[in-house]
């Protein structure tokens, strides 16, 4: 069978699927695979790889026609060349031809929006301008610091209780926190958000009510930084020379709000969940092997926060991955499969530290803006979580994990664990799970080391210690042991702090402490 006869743009001549009950469930019209149907799409993927190479045909929601891009660097060919593929779904033949209806259930990722991720050309660069250059004026050490602080509070509403949910109780709370600290509405951070945040993104019957709820919240954010702007993201959007309406400020706040908090939720759920069921993996970790920045990108290559991102659109008649690809048609860019194509990682338990060419972030004109946010709330958030709960374990089997999974990402419904219940902890220490260690003294082998100093007076002399001397021959008689010399008690006296070294005091500023 050729290429052509693969290529998705239109199903009218296509045979029909097959009849209810038949083996071949979740399969469409001409014989292709519908995405929404699949209940491993890992594995579908796999299966797509081998029928069809890096590029393969399947179908959306309404037997809507689609590409999906599974090889690396066919995914990267495909962001990187602007002149051959954009995001304005505009283009899209489907779209054009009445085969997408408006009330689709993809049409609130695909539908174009006046936003940086859809435009092209100059436009992309005034819109894009604007969110890189108020993301430019993120102070990363303070943000850092606010990160360990919120980290912080969040555990010490559940480190008491010896037992916690970590998705309901953690990971979904604390991208929602530096989020609103970072756009600059920190008073509207509440359950209340987290909870709109995710059920507007579930897509169930009240996520619009839910959506509603959060642009509110950034309606109102955007009219008190247009009369009064501050030191915030929203602020700086406002005031960029790029000059953005009210609608493109509040627009993009929700573009940044949305996709950095899904995207960082579901890095931290799978970073934690990693270290809770795979023992090399966190003896790597607890043994210095590995560093927890590095255990985040290993995340990011093995599950990856967004599997597949709705959509690029061909400008032309092109060629990709073997497959013909018409003018107008559509293709997902697909980060999950990508990153373990064989052709870039034929051992899959390869540790992959030190290399960042994985496609969880995207790539090309269109590369998430918002990347080094995301990977300082999961570096923060996980070396503080670990500090503060060293003990803390999975309490269910790993099979009793529940997942809902959509073609756009997978997310961990819970992650229960239990825990030595440990008292609150002061949001401006560094966290820990035990007492600071007493200093050393500068006593030395060879002179006497001196007692502690006392609160009161002793009433006994404390004896010193012998002194080391070099061994002499020794006669066969045993010879009468000296009798010990008091010494009295030494007044106290205050030690200096030792100054901590170079190594510890770079850890304290890349921590954010």
């Amino acid at each position: 069978m050729t290429p052509e006869s693969h290529a998705p743009t239109s199903t009218d001549d296509l045979p029909p699927g097959p009849p209810p009950g038949c083996p071949a469930h979740g399969l469409g019209p001409g014989g292709l695979h519908r995405l929404h149907e699949a209940e491993d799409l890992g594995a579908l993927y796999e299966q797509l790889r081998d029928q069809h190479g890096p590029v393969a045909p399947v179908l959306l929601h309404d037997d809507v026609p689609m590409w999906i891009v599974l090889g690396h660097a066919e995914n990267l060919h495909m962001v990187r060349s602007p002149s051959q593929f954009c995001r304005d779904s505009r283009i899209w033949t489907p779209l054009r031809e009445g085969l997408v209806k408006p009330d689709h259930p993809l049409m609130p990722h695909i539908a174009w929006q006046p936003i940086a991720s859809h435009a092209e050309g100059d436009e992309h660069k005034r819109l894009r301008g604007a969110v890189m250059g108020a993301i430019s004026t993120i102070d990363f050490r303070s943000l850092r610091r606010y990160i360990n602080r919120s980290t912080q509070a969040i555990v010490n509403r559940f480190c008491e209780a010896g037992e916690a949910d970590l998705v309901g109780q953690f990971t979904e709370h604390l991208p929602m926190a530096v989020m609103c600290e970072i756009l600059g509405m920190p008073d509207e951070y509440s359950d209340r958000l987290v909870e709109a945040a995710r059920d507007a993104l579930k897509g169930t019957e009240t996520s619009l009510a839910s959506h509603s709820y959060v642009m509110d919240a950034l309606s109102r954010l955007t009219a008190t930084r247009r009369a009064r702007p501050e030191e915030d993201l929203a602020s700086y959007l406002i005031t960029h020379p790029a000059r953005l309406s009210d609608d493109e400020v509040r627009e993009h706040l929700r573009l940044v709000l949305f996709a950095a908090y899904e995207a960082t939720t579901n890095l931290l759920s799978n970073v934690l969940l990693t270290v809770l069921i795979d023992p090399r993996f966190r003896a790597q970790l607890n043994g210095g092997q590995m560093t927890v920045p590095e255990a985040v990108e290993q995340s990011l290559w093995n599950e990856p926060p967004f599997s597949t991102v709705f959509a690029y659109f061909a400008k032309q008649e092109t060629e990709l991955g073997g497959q013909r690809i018409r003018r107008g048609d559509g293709l997902l860019f697909a980060p999950l499969p990508a990153n373990v194509d064989p052709r870039v990682r034929p051992d899959l338990k390869a540790s992959m530290q030190g290399n960042r060419s994985h496609l969880a972030f995207g790539g090309g004109p269109h590369e998430c803006p918002g990347q080094d946010i995301g990977r300082s709330i999961a570096d923060v958030g996980v070396d503080a979580l670990l500090m503060r709960l060293p003990d803390v374990e999975l309490d269910c089997d790993k099979e009793e994990l529940r997942w809902t999974a959509s073609i756009a990402s997978r997310h961990l419904v819970e992650l229960p664990v239990q825990f030595a219940p440990r008292p609150p902890q002061d949001v401006q220490e560094v966290p820990n799970h035990k007492p600071v260690a007493a200093q050393r003294s500068d006593w030395q082998i060879g002179i006497a080391q001196p007692a502690a100093a006392p609160a009161v007076a002793q009433s006994q002399p404390v004896a010193a210690q012998p002194q080391p001397a070099q061994a002499q021959p020794q006669p066969a008689q045993v010879q009468p042991q000296p009798q010990p010399v008091p010494v009295p008690p030494q007044p106290a006296v205050a030690e200096a702090p030792r100054r901590r070294g170079v190594w510890q005091r770079f850890l304290s500023w890349w921590r954010g402490y």
